[in-house]
Formats: C-alpha cells, sequence, structure tokens
C-alpha cells in the first residue's frame, strides 16, 4: 500500500486566509457578512442567537462581581474574593472587544475589502507573495492559541462536573457534589434541586464558551489583517532589493518607482485603519491584561494543586495573548521599515534624478513605521509585551503585601 501524499494548494484565495475566524466567530452568532447574506431567516437567527449569548454572559458576570464585593471585604477570605478576579478580568476583555467590533464593524468589513482587492490571485504571483509560508505560520499561531485560550474556559467549565462525576459514580462517594467552576452569587437557590443546578450549570459553560470565542476571535482577526500587511510590506521590500535600476530604462524605472509608491501609500493607508479599529480595544486588553496575569499569578503561589494547575492554564494564555499580540505588532514595524532599507540597498547610482528623488521620499515616509498605537502605550511591539509584564509583576508585588503584610 502507497500512502497518498498531502498535496499542497496550488492557488490560494483571499477566504481561504480568514476562514479560521470568521467560521469560529460564527459559533457564537456573529457574522461579519450578516449584511450581504441574502438568507433572512439565518441573518436574523445567527443575530438573536449572539444577543442572548450576550445576556446570558453578563448576567452571570454580574453575578461574580457581585460575589467579588461581598467577600472582598473581609481580610480572611481575600484568597477566596480574588479567585473570581481574573475570571472578571477576562469577561471584561471579552467585552470590550465584543463592543469595539460591533462598533468598527462596516470599517473591518471594508478593510477586508480592501485587502481582498490587492490579494495576489495568480500561482507565480502567490509565490513571489509566499502566501503558502504566511498561511501555514499564521494558522499555526490561531491554533496554538486558541487551543491555549479555550483550554482554560473549558476547564474552569467542566472541572467541576467531571470531578463530582468520578468520585459519585467510581469512588463511592454518597453525594454528588454541585458545584461550578466560577465563583458566582447566585440570586437563587443554584445547587438545592438538581434540575435548577444543571440548568445553571449548561448555562455558565455557555457563558464562559462565548466569552472565550468573543476574546480570541477579535485577536484572530488583527492578526489575519496585520498578516497580509506584513505580506505586502515584506512582497514591497523583497521586489525593490532586486531591482536593478542599469537594466532598465529611464522610462520604465521612473513607472516601478511611481507605481511603488501607490503601492506603499494603499498598504501604509490600510495599516493606519488596522491602528484605528484596534488600537483602544487593545489598550483595555493591555490593562485587563495586566490585572488578571497578577490575579493568576496571586492564586498560583497561594492555592492549592488542583486550582494552581487551573489559574497556570488560564495564567499561560493570558500571557501568550498578549505576546501574540506584541509578536504581530513587532512584525508590521519590522516589514514596513525595511523597505526603506531595500530602498537605500538596492542598485540606484545608475537611474537618473527623479528616480533617486522618489527612492529618497520612500526612504522618509519608512523612517516612520506602520504600527498599531494604543492610546497612551507606545507602539505594539516586544517593549510593550515587556511593559505589560511589568505593570503584572507591581501589581502582583502589592497584592502579596496585602494579603501577607
Amino acid at each position: 500500500m502507497f500512502r497518498r501524499k498531502k498535496q499542497k494548494r496550488d492557488v490560494y484565495t483571499f477566504e481561504d486566509l480568514t476562514r479560521f475566524p470568521m467560521v469560529f466567530y460564527k459559533t457564537i452568532g456573529e457574522d461579519l457578512y450578516s449584511e450581504r447574506d441574502k438568507n433572512l431567516v439565518r441573518r436574523y437567527l445567527l443575530r438573536l442567537y449572539l444577543v442572548l449569548g450576550f445576556l446570558n454572559f453578563n448576567a452571570y458576570v454580574v453575578g461574580e462581581i457581585a460575589y467579588f464585593i461581598v467577600h472582598i471585604t473581609s481580610t480572611t477570605t481575600l484568597l477566596e474574593a480574588t479567585a473570581v478576579a481574573p475570571c472578571i478580568g477576562f469577561s471584561f476583555m471579552a467585552d470590550f472587544k465584543q463592543f469595539g467590533l460591533t462598533v468598527n464593524r462596516k470599517t473591518l468589513v471594508k478593510l477586508l475589502d480592501d485587502l481582498s482587492d490587492i490579494f495576489p490571485l495568480t500561482k507565480e504571483k502567490q509565490q513571489a507573495y509566499h502566501v503558502a509560508y504566511y498561511n501555514k505560520h499564521m494558522n499555526r499561531v490561531m491554533w496554538l492559541f486558541t487551543i491555549l485560550c479555550m483550554t482554560y474556559t473549558s476547564s474552569f467549565s467542566f472541572y467541576p462536573a467531571i470531578k463530582s462525576t468520578i468520585k459519585y459514580y467510581f469512588m463511592g462517594s454518597e453525594i454528588f457534589e454541585r458545584n461550578y467552576g466560577f465563583h458566582i452569587l447566585f440570586p437563587y437557590d443554584a445547587e438545592t434541586d438538581i434540575t435548577v443546578y444543571w440548568f445553571s450549570y449548561w448555562g455558565l459553560a455557555h457563558c464562559a464558551y462565548v466569552a472565550g470565542v468573543s476574546y480570541v476571535c477579535v485577536d484572530l482577526l488583527l492578526i489575519t489583517t496585520i498578516t497580509q500587511l506584513t505580506m505586502h510590506f515584506n512582497y514591497m521590500a523583497d521586489m525593490l532589493q532586486e531591482y536593478d535600476g542599469d537594466a532598465h530604462t529611464e522610462d520604465e524605472n521612473l513607472k516601478f518607482a511611481q507605481d511603488l509608491v501607490v503601492y506603499h501609500s494603499r498598504a501604509l493607508d490600510l495599516s493606519e485603519e488596522v491602528n484605528n479599529i484596534f488600537s483602544f480595544t487593545i489598550l483595555w486588553n493591555f490593562i485587563a491584561a495586566s490585572l488578571v496575569i497578577c490575579f493568576a499569578g496571586f492564586q498560583i503561589t497561594a492555592s492549592n494543586v488542583e486550582d494552581i494547575v487551573l489559574y497556570f492554564i488560564f495564567f499561560s494564555a493570558s500571557l501568550v495573548q498578549v505576546f501574540v499580540v506584541c509578536y504581530y505588532g513587532d512584525e508590521m514595524i519590522s516589514s514596513s521599515s525595511r523597505i526603506g532599507d531595500s530602498a537605500f540597498n538596492h542598485n540606484w547610482l545608475p537611474c537618473g534624478s527623479k528616480y533617486k528623488q522618489i527612492m529618497r521620499y520612500i526612504i522618509m515616509r519608512s523612517q516612520k513605521p506602520a504600527s498599531i498605537r494604543p492610546p497612551t502605550f507606545p507602539p505594539i511591539s516586544f517593549n510593550t509585551f515587556m511593559k505589560v509584564i511589568s505593570m503584572s509583576y507591581q501589581f502582583f508585588a502589592l497584592l502579596r503585601t496585602t494579603y501577607y503584610g
């Protein structure tokens, strides 16, 4: 028997590079292209499912906040009170991200349409752009990031039920412990009646899923837009690096330079749209992430073994999320900066004065690279990651001093 080799795609479509977040987002009812869906029944059912999901989600968030307020007033239960703090921070981030996407929906759809217009369509062009490499690398990051984040919500959601089931059916426990994965202050008795318990439990599980998907998918959309912009910037840099002005006429050189300026300007405009759409969301994301990392780290250092495992997953997911955003921000800065380097390093000496003047303009413009700039933060890069970690450690040190002081 011969094993069939997995065939590589000859040509990718723009939808191939955006399918992951689009399909995943639809599992909670969010469809960015809903206005183009001619099936009105499907469109309104998805919208209803999304609204009901977030109403349920925020109802449980109110319960978490109530639990936190009730328990934070007693220093003897500070550890228990702060156990729900990372979950509240995660919930706020999910809400902020969904709110930001809803406000910028039309702008985001237009951005995706503009990226689709400049996406390389032929096999030869896609090889020059290295589309297969970017698609493969992006999907690996997306899968890793998504699995880690959804592992957090799944572990918190299902661990109590799995634990109770094993103890009751396999270890001879006399009662089926009716616990929840998240600390919630219910306005009713949510444990005595088994029907009420399971109804509340699965409502909470769906709440965690909605939070996880909305939390992840906004970042996935950021990843896919920056990946494509990085692809265009690197293509421009490679094309310019290989260009030999001595091998072309002056008219050909001028046309090449003018087309490059138009292409470069359009890519920079699109990167500015990405900044306008995501910058404010990332600001709140980093602030909340600092607190989440702090509280999750505190739980790791002061809890029992079971909670340490759960909160370590939470801690790791938050760190990875911040790192991924900073990594792609750094990629956009470095790829757009490469164009100026390529303009200086390629063979421009035999070219005319007009061509050299255009290259000078490109080099000057590249001194201000494309970037994501949240208010009060420097452009997103690896330095931003270190700043977020530093903020988290300061909060952590303060919390430890308060608890043990």
